[in-house]
């Protein structure tokens, strides 16, 4: 099999073994059928329900002294009585599928022949072949197209070919006509009115609004939507041609939807006819150089240790591949399901759950040299920070803005009904903020960056977060309240959830306050406050038995192997627990995880994703192996998506796209690290990795490196200097030297290196390209 080629040998049996493809905002699920291909459509955004409306009355913030209080007293019971009285009423809403295009292009019998399908994730495309027939399909960002193309002998003439819409929405209006030797198909929809959570019992679950526009054809709850598509005789390749487009009624997070059909028709309309002017080799061509200007930015090549490795190779470019065919500068952020879905009632929403999975699903952009994919994260974060402020006020009485752990198109950011150990967790905005941080280290700040975008939003989250904190008793603050993401502890027979200072809510403002004393003018009176606090805040407890605890103290966990593991942010991805410099917590991390592991976690994807993770921070080669092996053997589909296995849905798992992710941004710190102060080069080679080559991983300070090995020893590695300053590297033991284009460089040993590695230093000038050699 080609390198960056997925290849299957029969039709997908359901979603989870189809091909995604997508441009960002459009997105298309493909099932490879013979002589027959459903495009199931996606638009970003096209979600269910609309603008929030303002709340009828105060809020419960004047429950949180009583709260407290239970918190100091240990009474746990009644912290989390009343955490449920905190809540909200309502629930996000729900991402949703436009429908189907279901195209006959051929003869099922074509000709005798085997049949394939594949992905190739070096040019996006999704081919399948059956016989003499082909069928090529790609979605264009330049053109804002979906372009498939069928050839062969037994592609059927025009006038035989198949064209339906199936559309999942009651109130959809489709028709058909034939113009000019073109076939044209024409559907619009509206959306539902609410969808509630797959896991909520509910007499009504999917609601349609029956309400008449405004005369502005807007509504306030259920957009509408158009598709359009057309098909031809290709002049190209003398087969068919099928070009579609869709257009969404969303005008804004805080704008009343439209449901102006003529409009959105004329929208989808007019990007098809321009790309029916187009030859498809150019479009083809257009679609081609728009995708690789990304996916050429970054390599990983394992072919040198085996079919094993060259599997979880191919998962690397995987990932990339999606998020580059799932964000794009201006669209929405990826959610769970990154832009593709074909349920009206998804799991979990399809929204964003922001006490993992959203921020997982950018892991890898900074370094995998995706950036510029990262910013609809940034527009996500920046208006939940202005929706959160509300929240922050109705349910805490606190300053700032604040954010629990789901989120969707419409910016919702309260404690949704439910169950306290995952409902009532307000530190979402800390983590979503992180990510700008991230940004801003990695050298990929736009000018005004910091100031204009990372600046406000880190002081609405650390005006919440001061709010947030009260005296432990010992002179130390902590949260309070406080959560561990869905997870709970036992007090005699019931299992609760709120307490104070849990170990994730102590590291996420820890950082949120570091990254605002960071950005903001040292004599900001709210820097003062924050610098202060950050003198008395509790650190994450260590146990009797050495391993780094979840809350406040030992409490006995409902679930040893929770699968989430946000005691241990502070490894990964956070940057405060380190193996040199603070060895203790490092140690304590190493068992707590060890703990977990023992006990089951893991056992999702994204779970399993975040376990490879925290095993390259921990320099544990064989965990990492052990882990990629999870993660491939049972815990992703024929088509390389990562699972979440759930009993009640109809395939027995759920795809949920934040476990690739978190996959690629596990995968890349086998290999280059640069979270302590230095570049580490192949810290975590797990031991099937013998020989390889990364090439422009992007690193903290903006700086680019590319390392390759045989044998498990470097071979060579190069530094592009993203800025003027001293270039730290982190190697493993032995002689090497380094050149610049002009000849040898000065450098000189530093401290901090763990055991078995060194770490050189020298002054490095911006874009200039390092060569280190062994010796």
């Amino acid at each position: 099999m080609p390198r960056y080629c997925l290849d299957l040998d029969t039709p997908a049996a359901g979603f989870i073994d189809s091909f995604l493809i997508g441009n960002g905002w459009l997105g298309a699920t493909l099932g490879g059928g013979v002589g027959t291909e459903r495009f199931a459509l996606n638009l970003d955004t096209v979600w269910s329900g609309g603008p929030l409306q303002p709340a009828a009355d105060e809020g419960p913030a004047h429950l949180i002294p009583e709260l407290r209080e239970a918190i100091r007293r240990r009474d746990y019971l009644r912290a989390d009585e009343l955490g449920r009285a905190l809540q909200g009423k309502t629930w996000t809403q729900s991402y949703q599928p436009l429908g189907a295009i279901e195209l006959t292009y051929a003869d099922a019998d074509a000709e005798p022949g085997g049949y394939t399908r594949r992905l190739d994730l070096a040019e996006a495309t999704a081919h399948t072949s059956y016989g003499a027939v082909r069928l090529q399909s790609f979605v264009s960002n330049p053109d804002a197209v979906l372009v498939a193309t069928a050839t062969g002998q037994g592609v059927l003439t025009l006038d035989r070919v198949g064209m339906a819409f199936v559309s999942p929405h009651p109130d959809t209006h489709i028709s058909l006509s034939e113009e000019h030797g073109i076939r044209w198909l024409v559907a619009t929809a509206r959306v539902a009115a609410h969808v509630a959570p797959n896991y909520v019992l509910s007499e009504e679950p999917i609601r349609y609004d029956a309400a008449a526009p405004a005369a502005d054809d807007t509504v306030a709850t259920g957009m509408g939507y158009a598709v359009v598509a057309a098909v031809e005789r290709d002049s190209d390749t003398g087969g068919l041609r099928l070009i579609a487009s869709a257009a969404s009624g969303y005008r804004g997070h805080d704008q009343r939807p439209s449901t102006d059909f003529t409009a959105l028709v004329l929208e989808a309309r007019a990007r098809v006819a321009a790309a029916l002017e187009i030859g498809t080799n150019e479009l083809r061509q257009r679609h081609r150089d728009d995708y690789r200007r990304f996916f050429d930015r970054v390599d990983l090549d394992l072919s040198a240790s085996g079919p094993v490795a060259e599997r979880a190779e191919l998962l690397f470019h995987f990932g990339r591949y999606l998020m580059i065919s799932s964000s794009r500068p201006g669209t929405e952020a990826s959610n769970l399901q990154g832009i593709w879905n074909v349920d009206v009632r998804p799991a979990w929403s399809s929204n964003y759950t922001i006490n993992i999975n959203t921020q997982m699903n950018y892991w890898p952009a900074e370094a995998t040299g995706l950036a510029d994919l990262h910013t609809p994260m940034f527009k996500l974060t920046r208006e939940l920070a202005e929706a959160g402020a509300v929240t922050a006020r109705r349910y805490y009485g606190a300053a700032g803005a604040t954010a629990h752990h789901n989120a969707d198109l419409w910016r919702f950011t309260a404690p949704v009904p439910g169950i306290p150990q995952w409902s009532n967790w307000p530190a979402g905005l800390y983590w979503m903020a992180a990510h700008l941080q991230h940004h801003i280290d990695h050298g990929g700040a736009a000018e005004g960056f910091a100031a204009e975008t990372a600046l406000p939003v880190f002081r609405a989250a650390t005006e919440f977060a001061l709010d947030m904190l009260v005296d432990d008793g010992a002179d130390g603050l902590v949260a309070s309240p406080s959560t561990s993401p869905e997870h709970s502890f036992v007090v005699g027979d019931a299992k609760v959830a709120i307490t104070a200072g849990t170990a994730m809510d102590q590291e996420l403002i820890r950082e949120t306050l570091e990254n605002f004393v960071g950005l903001a003018d040292p004599t900001d009176p709210l820097a003062v406050r924050a610098h202060a606090a950050l003198g008395r805040l509790r650190l994450p407890v260590i146990g009797a038995a050495g391993n780094l605890l979840e809350w406040d103290d030992d409490k006995t966990p409902h679930e040893l192997g929770h699968r989430h593991l946000s005691h241990l942010y502070g490894l990964y991805p956070g940057i405060r627990i380190t193996e040199t410099g603070t060895p203790e917590a490092f140690e304590a991390v190493r068992r707590a995880l060890a703990l977990r592991l023992d006990n089951g976690t893991g056992y999702t994807g994204w779970s399993q994703a975040w376990v490879l993770c925290l095993a390259a921070r921990l320099r544990d080669r064989a965990l990492a192996e052990r882990s990629i092996g999870g993660l491939l053997d049972h815990l992703t589909s024929r088509a390389l998506l990562v699972l979440h296995p759930h009993d009640g849905w109809p395939e027995g798992n759920v795809f949920q796209i934040d476990g690739n992710f978190g996959a690629v941004a596990g995968l890349t710190e086998l290999v280059v690290q640069s979270h302590e102060g230095a570049i580490s080069l192949m810290k975590t080679l797990p031991p099937s990795w013998t020989g390889g080559a990364i090439t422009n991983i992007r690193c903290r300070g903006g700086h680019q490196a590319s390392v390759s090995w045989q044998d498990g020893r470097l071979t060579s590695a190069a530094m592009l200097a993203g800025r003027d300053g001293e270039i730290v590297v982190d190697l493993p033991d032995g002689e090497v030297a380094v050149t610049d284009p002009s000849g040898p460089v000065a450098v000189r040993l530093v401290t901090g290196a763990a055991a078995g590695r060194r770490r050189l230093a020298w002054s490095g000038k911006t874009a200039t390209r390092y060569a280190i050699s062994p010796r």
